[in-house]
């Protein structure tokens, strides 16, 4: 099994899969194909999969992109992996953050890009990213508070909500959003997630800058 990667500083779309396969402990290679640096690294993606985008995971016959794709396929390869919530509820209620999470929030993903080695600095944001900013606390809150009686994640035990919802961890650290106290603990279980903390050494080891990114 191969998961194509792009740089882990930017890249939150290739975060959400590798997270789940590093927390499952799901063996996998990772091939890392560097974005916006010219048209030979982009065939290379072109070479893994038609859509030309990162993430993109491999696995024998099987191609399957896209972030929630790959964690859907690797629930149904893994049964007994519980990436998803067992308990029906929990898990109609976790596909639907991460549903949201997938189609949703472009203001907030337009105004505080991941980049993991940003200094933590505030910004000014617009209003519908602000909006942003409030409904994912409450989908956080809410679900910490129904389904998370037993665990420090959404649904107690770090599941596939959590992979989806991680570069946001990262934003809301990097720009300093202001965030309650309930959203603050659950953010330090993230970042204190050993697949989480792996991934943002690595990205912190990365010297390659993405000028475009590097602009706020």
């Amino acid at each position: 099994m191969k998961l194509y990667i792009g740089n882990k500083n930017y890249s939150s779309w290739s975060m959400r899969p590798w997270l789940v396969l590093k927390a499952f402990g799901i063996a996998f290679d990772e091939t890392m194909i560097p974005l916006y640096t010219g048209p030979a690294d982009k065939q290379r993606i072109l070479d893994v999969t038609p859509s030309g985008k990162v993430p993109a995971l491999v696995d024998d016959d099987t191609t399957v992109w896209d972030s929630l794709a790959i964690i859907e396929y690797l629930a149904e390869r893994f049964p007994d992996k519980a990436i998803w919530p067992k308990e029906r509820a929990a898990r109609a209620q976790a596909r639907a953050i991460s549903a949201e999470m997938h189609g949703g929030f472009g203001p907030l993903r337009r105004e505080c890009g991941m980049n993991i080695h940003r200094p933590v600095r505030a910004k000014t944001l617009s209003e519908d990213a602000l909006a942003d900013i409030a409904r994912i606390q409450q989908m956080w809150t809410g679900c910490r508070a129904r389904f998370a009686q037993e665990g420090a994640f959404l649904f107690g035990a770090f599941g596939a909500a959590d992979a989806m919802y991680a570069p946001v961890v990262h934003r809301f650290r990097t720009y300093a959003i202001d965030v309650t106290p309930h959203v603050q603990s659950y953010m330090d279980s993230m970042l204190a997630h050993p697949a989480m903390a792996a991934w943002t050494r690595e990205a912190l080891a990365e010297t390659l800058l993405i000028e475009r990114f590097e602009t706020d």
